[in-house]
């Protein structure tokens, strides 16, 4: 299987260690919502952009892999993109969608499998997932949020050997998880030997309430911040609530290349429906 310190090798312009391959394409998902031509164009333009190395995997729901396909094949692009499935058709149409991609060479190379869990997370499902997906493409797990039980099924998934996905935030407000929530996932899987993925709602650095919502957002620079706590015994959940950028930006930016290769090693990736907002934050926090 392909770790996380693979996909966050640095990119052509020596982007650091910490945001390395940091934030994947998710332009085809809400809020976003982008056409595949917009989508497959701004993902090959970011990929020979100033900040390349901070653009991770596009991500695309199986139920549009034909269309992504076609789209690919118009542009011709000159390697193939890396690309991370998101099954929206339930795990049964695993094998198909894995199928066509690695038909289809010259246009993707899949690195790697999301999916939504069941409520009840259990071996049976989780061996069918091991099956139906090739042992050199990642597993990224999402177990249904609430309770311990939730916990419960990051655990099992850890144990497996996928990645547990926390999402973020979303279109309504419990789609946004605590920070108590966030902060006892990340002790969970600070100490379960596997990486993270995150998904949802991080659309800017910094923790900020949205004036059009009334929803308040995580921000990603504050869970690579939490995560960097819960490694070395930290103050997490005041990482979380932290809206001080600048203090954040400085924590962030003093870690050594070693401690940033750590952080990552846990939290690898999230899906962000921009890239243009969070490579902007970074920029004007000085970390890029």
């Amino acid at each position: 299987m392909s770790s996380a310190f693979e996909l966050r090798a640095p990119g052509p312009r020596g982007t650091p260690p910490l945001l390395a391959r940091l934030v994947d394409d998710a332009a085809l998902f809400p809020p976003g919502n982008a056409t595949m031509p917009d989508a497959v164009r701004g993902h090959l333009d970011a990929r020979v952009g100033p900040w390349a190395g901070a653009v991770g995997l596009f991500l695309c729901p199986a139920s549009r892999l034909a269309e992504l396909i076609t789209e690919l094949i118009k542009v011709k692009p000159v390697k193939p993109i890396a690309l991370s499935l998101v099954i929206d058709t339930g795990l049964g149409g695993v094998p198909k969608a894995v199928s066509i991609v690695e038909s289809r060479s010259e246009l993707l190379a899949l690195r790697m499998v999301e999916m939504p869990a069941p409520s009840d997370v259990d071996e049976v499902w989780l061996e069918r997932v091991s099956e139906f997906v090739p042992e050199d493409v990642i597993r990224v797990v999402e177990p249904r949020r609430g309770g311990a039980e939730w916990l419960d099924g990051v655990r099992r998934v850890i144990e497996h050997g996928s990645w547990p996905k926390i999402r973020c935030g979303g279109l309504s407000r419990e789609n946004f998880p605590s920070i108590d929530e966030v902060a006892d996932f990340l002790a969970v899987v600070s100490g379960g030997g596997v990486a993270f993925k995150a998904t949802a709602g991080l659309h800017h650095a910094v923790r900020y309430t949205d004036e059009k919502t009334g929803f308040t957002h995580h921000g990603f620079l504050n869970l690579l911040v939490a995560t960097v706590r819960a490694l070395s015994g930290g103050d997490v959940r005041a990482a979380l609530d932290s809206t001080d950028s600048a203090a954040l930006g400085e924590e962030a930016g003093s870690l050594s290349d070693q401690a940033a290769h750590a952080v990552r090693g846990v939290f690898a990736s999230y899906g962000s429906c921009s890239l243009e907002e969070p490579i902007t934050d970074l920029e004007g926090l000085g970390l890029l």
